[in-house]
């Protein structure tokens, strides 16, 4: 008996019966069925709305401390297999780039392809000019003269005419990669069975092997030829 007076008192809780107080034994009623889902909507709508904002004070408070939080200057890798994965990796820290995007291709990659991928490697390039991050394309002639006409074009419409955009063509360049903000490089691996397919992506966070990188990056970019796409 006790047990169902708790479940009687549960539901009074939530408004969904009456009690009368006065009689002994205690007696209820329920309210009107459409009463009483109007008032658990009600109440259901409540507690989501509380732990919403509950949420959202945990996620202002993470964002506070780790906008505090000192920066790690350790070395850090992470991997991606396979091209789904390796596309997903490649516009994720494409989108973290703050400052400057290097992109450097011995072979025809993702960025130069038509399939969902490339396009979205392409938008995520637009997205970083349109926050003010610089970007440099780095191809061997080959390269350029095996790339369809709708590249080009696509180029042409959503990348070439943005400040800070500039693509420039070197004999001297014998790996595929992204170096990001100086301290980032993503390392593609290509598929051994399949030249233009990625087999594997290695992000290296480590500021000492980013600005070596770097270096060499610069060297070939101002022997290199300025290119029209």
């Amino acid at each position: 008996m006790g047990r169902i007076y708790d479940v009687l008192n549960s539901l009074e809780t939530y408004n969904l019966v009456r009690s009368q107080t006065a009689s002994r034994p205690k007696k209820y009623v329920a309210v009107e069925p459409e009463t009483a889902l109007d008032r658990l909507l009600a109440d259901k709508r409540r507690e989501l709305e509380e732990k919403a904002a509950q949420y959202e004070e945990i996620v202002d408070d993470l964002a506070e401390d780790l906008e505090t939080a000192e920066p790690v200057d350790e070395p850090f890798w992470t991997a991606a297999l396979g091209p789904e994965e390796t596309g997903d990796l490649l516009v994720e820290r494409l989108a973290a780039a703050e400052d400057r995007i290097v992109v450097v291709a011995a072979a025809s990659t993702r960025p130069f392809d038509l399939d969902e991928v490339g396009t979205r490697v392409t938008e995520e390039l637009e997205a970083a000019l349109e926050r003010g991050v610089t970007v440099a394309v780095l191809l061997r002639p080959d390269i350029v003269e095996d790339l369809p006409a709708a590249v080009g074009e696509r180029y042409r419409e959503h990348l070439q005419a943005r400040p800070g955009f500039e693509v420039r063509t070197s004999e001297n360049v014998s790996g595929t990669f992204e170096l990001l903000d100086d301290t980032e490089v993503c390392i593609e691996v290509p598929n051994p069975l399949d030249g233009g397919e990625t087999l594997a992506m290695i992000d290296l966070k480590d500021r000492d092997f980013a600005e070596s990188v770097e270096g060499a990056f610069d060297e070939r970019w101002a022997e290199a030829t300025p290119l029209e796409l």
